[in-house]
């Protein structure tokens, strides 16, 4: 966990690509419950799927790990980016890197693009490394948070 390496973390939860609203009251709800057991603070962004819709057009078809994915990881860290900038966070980065299905590599070259364009500090990982991925299973279990069995985004839905 980042706290056991000293940092502050202040999670923020921006993710206009969860469909449906449900999903993504789901997902916020857990979020909620672990920084409660975590005692991170949680900053809500806003849930506008159209902002997803715009930057997905044209890359419906598109699978997982495609360019459709790499302009939501860009969509939702510009925005972590905007806001670490806008608060004066020293640092910023992503769970996303947790996944075994998401490309950490990628995630964090758009990171750093973004950390440069914003003049703000990113915090590069890959949190399925050393048993990253099997700690937020057990995390899950210990705390009885919901998992999800998609990527989110009604796309992955229909093109795994």
């Amino acid at each position: 966990l980042l706290q056991d390496m000293g940092y502050q973390v202040i999670a923020y939860f921006y993710n206009p690509n969860i469909y449906p609203l449900e999903e993504y009251q789901k997902r916020l709800d857990a979020q909620k419950i672990l920084c409660s057991h975590l005692n991170c603070e949680l900053i809500e962004g806003e849930y506008n799927p159209e902002a997803f819709y715009n930057i997905a057009k044209g890359l419906e078809k598109e699978p997982e790990k495609g360019k459709r994915c790499d302009k939501c990881f860009e969509l939702r860290l510009e925005k972590t980016a905007q806001e670490a900038k806008q608060n004066g966070f020293d640092y910023f980065t992503t769970t996303l890197t947790i996944s075994p299905l998401k490309d950490a590599q990628k995630i964090n070259e758009i990171g750093y693009e973004l950390a440069e364009e914003y003049n703000a500090q990113w915090l590069p990982s890959d949190f399925k490394k050393k048993e990253g991925y099997k700690r937020s299973i057990e995390l899950s279990k210990t705390y009885n948070l919901y998992r999800q069995n998609y990527c989110g985004c009604v796309y992955s839905q229909t093109n795994p």
